[in-house]
């Protein structure tokens, strides 16, 4: 483990693989007095990589990038830098993405729409050992989503549906539930983006779900998403 010189300073890892986006929070968490950026990662293999080798006291973790995902990211620290908090900082504003984060560990868990004053009280909430959730995402966790059907029960056939699936259409709606754009399936699949928009289309038709939310429900209804 590197020395620590700054021991009054949070030590921060920021993974997200937009790079304006990095040196601006970079530049607003460099300027408070109790925190410090020590590294920057652009995807999810280098996250896990600098997490191991620096051991931050907290990641700013992004759930959409390159390669490895961030919910599969979640699921590596554990084991990689169990010392390290996390605090999810994403463009997804879905309870499924907010419960799955925190059912693998995240401390927190702030949409990217945030103004900087609240992303600097949830670092600090989640340094103090707090749990921190964007307001706007309480609300949904708090509130039934009563505007969208639900999906068909797992317990009438849900694991004969998954069970019909084909072994890439498995594959591709494993990662679409784990927050994967097409683009990203296609580069991981070695397929290209429409084979995958048919693959997708296909599995959801069979397992009966409209949307992404359904899937990710049904999924982890299913155990699909579950460590291996």
């Amino acid at each position: 483990m590197p020395l620590r010189m700054n021991t009054d300073k949070a030590r921060i890892l920021l993974a997200d693989d937009h790079a304006i986006l990095r040196a601006g929070l970079k530049l607003l968490l460099d300027a408070q007095p109790d925190m410090e950026v020590v590294g920057e990662a652009s995807n999810g293999a280098r996250a896990l990589a600098m997490a191991e080798e620096l051991h931050p006291d907290l990641i700013l973790l992004d759930l959409t990038m390159p390669g490895l995902g961030g919910l599969d990211v979640l699921r590596s620290l554990k084991d990689i830098a169990p010392g390290s908090r996390v605090l999810v900082l994403t463009m997804h504003d879905d309870k499924s993405y907010l419960q799955q984060a925190l059912a693998l560990g995240a401390a927190g868990y702030v949409v990217k729409k945030a103004v900087d004053s609240e992303l600097l009280n949830a670092i600090r909430a989640v340094m103090r050992g707090e749990k921190y959730v964007h307001s706007a995402m309480m609300d949904k966790l708090l509130t039934l989503d009563t505007a969208e059907p639900p999906a068909v029960a797992a317990s009438s056939g849900g694991t004969d549906r998954w069970a019909s699936l084909s072994n890439r259409e498995l594959d591709v709606l494993r990662l679409v539930a784990l927050g994967h754009t097409n683009s990203e399936i296609a580069d991981q699949l070695a397929l290209s983006v429409k084979t995958v928009e048919t693959y997708r289309a296909r599995g959801m038709e069979k397992l009966g779900l409209s949307t992404r939310a359904q899937l990710v429900r049904d999924a982890l209804a299913q155990g699909i998403l579950d460590d291996e």
